[in-house]
């Protein structure tokens, strides 16, 4: 179910960003009314900005929508313990002594 919805979620993001790098800016419109040719498209003249605003618009809520739960069943997977839990200190081991009576001073 995760991996079906991770490969939707990104399927709609390169649509998405394909929707929006057709799109033309609002400064496009002033070549349509003096008769540049963009107002011969497929939708009509304002008919193209229309469509491409509402697909992106569906497109940009599915996206979010995808986003909130690939989060959510994302946020129960993983460990419950820390990194840092299991961490020991490693003991040094002091190689020891021999301890004679003879050694030590006073003890005669």
């Amino acid at each position: 179910m995760y991996e079906i919805l991770l490969i939707a979620y990104l399927i709609v993001a390169l649509i998405l960003i394909g929707f929006i790098m057709i799109q033309q800016g609002k400064g496009a419109d002033m070549g349509a009314s003096f008769g540049a040719g963009s107002s011969n498209t497929v939708f009509g003249s304002g008919g193209s900005g229309n469509f491409l605003t509402r697909t992106t618009a569906v497109l940009a809520v599915v996206f979010f929508v995808l986003s909130l739960i690939l989060g959510n069943l994302s946020s129960g997977n993983g460990d419950t313990k820390g990194n840092f839990d299991e961490i020991e200190v490693p003991v040094e081991e002091v190689p020891a002594v021999p301890t004679n009576d003879s050694d030590v001073p006073g003890s005669n």
